[in-house]
Order: structure tokens, then C-alpha cells, then sequence
């Protein structure tokens, strides 16, 4: 396994982080474990999860895998996004100081440990001040519940703010920034990447293969698997992903992948592993077989014309169709 240096801290991480977002839901306990232990043996000492992710189940099942070899492990969670989607309690999300100190020591309990290694800002919320939770932040800190602080979904120009503002106040800067990062979403490249580079922040992407458009399992003009997202007709999925020009781009660097020897799951992941900035991606399996297969992205020889065909499909900067966006995160310049 190869270990970075995660942005201007001393901490080395995985080049692969494992992310949890599906234990506790598409994920059970017993596949939740094969796929962590696996991770270990594999040398991997990167974990992901979040408050939100099945409701704090994936947490709960995230700390029990871990437990027996706590000390390995870079723990990582987020927080900010509503624990509970049916009640409209108003400090049971964002950023209050309130919410971020009761929130923390819930994730502790659920996570069985005294201290989070990486917490996450999971989102950004701009009219909301910074002043308040970076104050929070540093108290976490200095409390020893968190050892880092990171941002996640973050525009450049706000995680500029984050860093001036923890200037201000004497806190530590943000060790790490995690965007929506892939071949068909250049986006980050833009301002985003070189503004974590600036300021010291190391990166880890997530969705390496566009939720499942980069492992070429669907097909230009065909009917997606039943069982995909596209099949389930995800909301988020079909507003951001499905694309026709994407499934063909796909279909394109899969040949191309195959061709070296290696799966398009892997030419995709190992595409953002060739990114300076990027510290480590986050792959974040449904099954154990899922999983397997991203570790030989680590032994990619990426080349020359590997980065043409890639830049020639999407071009530098760019999404691979004009409206690529997660709804989730709006634009609001306008």
C-alpha cells in the first residue's frame, strides 16, 4: 500500500480510503465486516463515514469493525446534514455551536471511541457565519474529541474563508477537503484543487467512478440494469449522472482500459490518483467483490496517452456535458 502525506499535516494516509456510506443499509453487518477486514489486510488505515449515512447505522457498524485495532485506522466522519428527515427541530443540523458539540459526542458513542481522527463540515451552508464554528472546531480540538478538522463539498472561495478565519481565532487550519471529483466531473480542477494545494489541504474524492457510470455497466441506448441506481431511478443520480454523452465517453476508455490490462473501475481511479493534489480517493463498495478490484488501480502505469484520451473526451476543467451538477450543492451565483 502506498501512504501520503495528507496536505501540510504529518499524518500519512492510504492512497485508498474505504468509504461506509452503504453499511447499515445496502450493506449488512456481516459484508460490512468482510469488506473492513479486507481493507486491513490490504494495508489500507483510511475510513469514511458521516453522522447522516443510514441514519447513524453506518457509523455504529463503521466503529465496531474497527475497534479491536482502533490505533490503525484515520477515522473520519461529517456531520451538518439533518440526523432525523421527519422532524424540523431547527439546532439539529448546520453548524451551531450547540449542534456541533452535542452532534460530536453523539458520533462518539455511536463510533465506540474517545476521539474522531478527521471531522468533516459535510456541506457548506454560505449564508451561515464562520466565526461561530471554527471557534466550535478549535474547542474539539483542544478537548481531544477530534484530532483534525476537514471540509467537504466546499467552494474554493469558502474554504479560503475557513482558512482566514482559523487564522483569526488561532485555530488549526483544515487538514483535508473531500469534492465530488471524477473524469466526468473536472469541475474542482478549476478552483477548487488549486486553492487546497495553496492553503495545505489534502484531497480525497469522492465517487471515483461517477456512482457507477465508470465501470461501464451501462450501456449507450440501452435499458440500465435493474438493480443500478439508474434502474431505480435515483432522483440525484439521474438529475447529475445519466447521461447518454457520459455512457458513451465510458464505454470509450473502458476499450481503452481493457486494453492495457486493467478495468475501467480502475483507469478511473487511478486517473484521480495521478492528480497532485489528490492525497488519497475514497471508494466506497457495496460488496467485498466491489471492493477487490479498486487496489490494482495503485499499480497503474499511467502514461501520456492515458492522460490525452481522457483530456480529448473532457477536456481540463470541464464536466463531460454541459449541466453536470449535483442538485444537492446549488449554484448561487444567480
Amino acid at each position: 500500500m502506498k501512504y501520503n502525506r495528507l496536505g501540510k499535516t504529518n499524518l500519512r494516509v492510504s492512497a485508498l480510503c474505504l468509504g461506509t456510506m452503504m453499511f447499515g443499509d445496502q450493506t449488512d453487518a456481516m459484508e460490512s465486516t468482510r469488506i473492513v477486514d479486507h481493507a486491513r489486510e490490504q494495508g489500507v488505515n483510511f475510513i469514511d463515514t458521516a453522522d447522516v449515512y443510514s441514519l447513524g447505522k453506518s457509523e455504529e457498524i463503521t466503529g465496531s469493525t474497527i475497534r479491536g485495532d482502533r490505533d490503525w485506522w484515520i477515522l473520519a466522519t461529517k456531520i451538518g446534514n439533518k440526523m432525523s428527515p421527519t422532524t424540523d427541530a431547527p439546532n439539529q443540523d448546520r453548524y451551531s455551536r450547540k449542534w456541533l458539540m452535542q452532534e460530536c459526542d453523539a458520533s462518539l458513542k455511536r463510533l465506540g471511541t474517545d476521539y474522531i481522527d478527521i471531522y468533516y463540515l459535510h456541506r457548506d451552508f454560505e449564508e451561515d457565519g464562520l466565526q461561530e464554528v471554527v471557534s466550535a472546531l478549535g474547542d474539539l480540538i483542544r478537548s481531544g474529541k477530534i484530532r483534525y478538522f476537514g471540509v467537504s463539498n466546499f467552494r474554493a472561495w469558502r474554504i479560503a474563508e475557513v482558512v482566514a478565519e482559523c487564522r483569526r481565532q488561532g485555530v488549526p487550519l483544515p487538514a483535508i477537503c473531500q469534492p465530488y471529483y471524477n473524469l466526468l466531473n473536472r469541475l474542482p480542477e478549476v478552483e477548487i484543487l488549486p486553492a487546497c494545494g495553496f492553503h495545505g489541504l489534502g484531497v480525497a474524492p469522492y465517487s471515483p467512478i461517477a456512482r457507477g457510470v465508470l465501470t461501464g455497466k451501462y450501456k449507450p441506448g440501452q435499458a440500465a440494469p435493474a438493480d443500478s441506481r439508474a434502474g431505480r431511478a435515483d432522483k440525484r443520480f439521474m438529475q447529475t449522472e445519466w447521461r447518454e454523452e457520459s455512457l458513451v465517453i465510458a464505454q470509450k476508455l473502458e476499450a481503452h482500459a481493457m486494453a492495457k490490462g486493467f478495468s475501467l473501475v480502475q483507469f478511473a481511479t487511478a486517473w484521480v490518483l495521478a492528480n497532485r493534489f489528490v492525497s488519497s480517493v475514497i471508494a466506497g463498495p457495496k460488496t467485498l467483490e466491489q471492493f477487490k478490484p479498486y487496489f490494482a488501480a495503485l499499480d497503474y502505469p499511467w502514461a501520456a496517452d492515458d492522460e490525452a484520451i481522457v483530456d480529448s473526451l473532457v477536456p481540463k476543467g470541464h464536466p463531460s456535458t454541459p449541466g453536470y451538477h449535483d442538485p444537492a450543492y446549488p449554484f448561487i451565483g444567480r
